[in-house]
């Protein structure tokens, strides 16, 4: 019953993933799993195949051996039914926000909508604009083009994008860079309560210790091609590995592990 249990609790399977790119290895023999309601976030130096991961569980690109699977299905097995399946019931919130500049804040996130072809233009207007009441953005900013807006509602609006087609599990690159500490703040506490509200599985990278320690269940430590540590973070930052050391171990890392008080 228990193997049972934990087979449908099982979100994403990566099995034995090597990622290059030419002559290039990004990644050697990656294992890692996502359980339904985790936050795992991925941290590692920059250009240590962070991205690349996220983008392999994504099938925007190909691993050059091993296998993924979400939901239960294995996405690179040239089914595009089953990807596009797979990425309907996912969200994904672009390091920079990724807002299409041609397009107003509403278009942009009733895009995704649209692609779908099952819903008329009276019901795409109100989940667009609930979706902007679920990030706290006011309705009067629905036709604003992204050039007009400020960072901080950049960041929400790309996420109410991420949100429309109301996904169990979502991506996250980098959600908090370029924000101030206070816009920071205020937007980890928006993803926390989605994720209370709406049962979200999250995958996420950052660089940004605070929104680690305030988001994480378990994290994922790529060093040197390879996870180095899969943990909750107690359990990580007792690691020797030196990335680990010097990642946690600086003033920045001790200021976020400060507070954590019985949690750590």
């Amino acid at each position: 019953m228990d193997i049972i249990m934990a087979a449908k609790n099982l979100i994403i399977e990566v099995k034995g993933l090597h990622a290059r790119f030419g002559a290039h290895v990004v990644l050697e023999n990656i294992n890692l799993n996502v359980h339904h309601g985790e936050v795992l976030t991925i941290v590692g130096s920059s250009g240590s195949g962070k991205t690349v991961l996220l983008r392999q569980m994504l099938g925007l690109d190909t691993p050059f051996r091993g296998t993924v699977q979400v939901f239960g299905q294995p996405i690179y097995n040239g089914n595009r039914d089953v990807l596009q399946s797979m990425r309907n019931r996912c969200g994904v919130l672009f390091q920079k926000g990724a807002l299409f500049s041609a397009l107003s804040v509403y278009d942009n996130i009733a895009l995704p909508m649209r692609e779908l072809h099952t819903l008329d233009e009276g019901m795409i207007h109100n989940l667009v604009m609930l979706k902007l009441k679920m990030v706290e953005i006011e309705a009067q900013h629905a036709n604003k083009m992204p050039a007009e807006l400020s960072g901080g509602m950049i960041k929400r609006i790309a996420l109410a994008r991420a949100m429309a087609l109301n996904p169990e599990l979502l991506f996250l690159d980098e959600p908090t860079s370029g924000l101030d500490p206070v816009l920071s703040d205020s937007f980890v506490k928006l993803i926390l309560t989605l994720r209370a509200e709406l049962a979200l599985t999250i995958v996420m990278t950052t660089h940004d210790l605070d929104t680690l320690v305030a988001l994480s269940d378990r994290v994922a430590v790529i060093a040197d091609q390879h996870i180095v540590a899969l943990d909750n973070l107690r359990n990580v930052i007792g690691n020797s590995h030196p990335f680990i050391t010097n990642f946690f171990g600086g003033d920045r890392g001790k200021r976020a592990l400060t507070g954590m008080g019985d949690n750590f």
